[in-house]
């Protein structure tokens, strides 16, 4: 049996690659078409317009709902593992909601372009990646209660890195991004999808851009942790959700 056949690792695996097959399909097919430039676009940029558009909207949808399928198992699977820690109980609850909240955003980006509805687009953008970063510190938490029972000291500190990686980068890209935006750099900069080097902020749309392409993969470093989690699950009749 391969590693992604057992229990429901399958979930977390799937929400990562299908996640990172629609940024890379998108990218591929906007800088094909020359619709953005090839050094590091923001991620929504390459899903704005058609035809990538409709490929970026589709697949990010189905990646929300694949998110929100992966932090219910999990959650359910803290709540079965910890019936009766009243703190364990009350973090896994706003795990779930951050979460489900931050599908709702990842799903208000790929339906909402910034070239349409830019303050529904933004909303989403700040949802998706405020709360999937609240959702981490959460779930590291949960970690951290859980170790050495349930969860080893490795998984703990592996996810603490990561929820530090994506802080980092957080900062890194609401800084930039604050800089970007309130200073004179012309009236188009919010919708601007080429840049020169010799642009006035330049430097600045690269790091925040580059801040948001590494925020994301430490999203997906986050979930892939869950993999040895998920191996233990089985999924039985009735929706009935057993470990093993």
């Amino acid at each position: 049996m391969w590693w992604f056949q057992q229990g429901l690792s399958f979930l977390p695996s799937a929400l990562v690659i299908w996640t990172f097959a629609t940024f890379i399909f998108s990218y591929i097919t906007a800088i094909t078409l020359h619709h953005v430039d090839p050094a590091l676009p923001y991620i929504s940029d390459t899903g704005t317009i058609p035809p990538e558009r409709c490929l970026f909207g589709v697949m990010l949808n189905i990646a929300a709902v694949l998110g929100i399928a992966t932090m219910y198992v999990r959650y359910k699977q803290v709540h079965a593992l910890n019936p009766e820690e009243n703190l364990i109980i009350k973090l896994n609850k706003a795990g779930l909601v951050l979460g489900i909240l931050s599908c709702l955003g990842l799903s208000l980006v790929a339906n909402f372009q910034k070239s349409t509805l830019f303050i529904v687009h933004v909303c989403g953008a700040v949802l998706a990646f405020s709360m999937g970063s609240f959702y981490m510190f959460v779930q590291t938490i949960l970690s951290y209660q859980m170790q050495p029972k349930i969860h080893s000291k490795q998984v703990f500190w592996v996810r603490l890195l990561l929820v530090i990686w994506c802080g980092v980068s957080a900062l890194s890209m609401m800084t930039c991004s604050s800089i970007l935006y309130s200073s004179d750099f012309g009236p188009d900069v919010v919708q601007k999808l080429h840049w020169n080097p010799e642009d006035k902020g330049y430097v600045l749309h690269l790091v925040t851009t580059a801040a948001e392409w590494s925020m994301s993969f430490s999203f997906f470093g986050f979930f892939l942790t869950y993999i040895r989690d998920f191996q233990v699950i089985i999924l039985t009749l009735f929706s009935r959700t057993s470990f093993i």
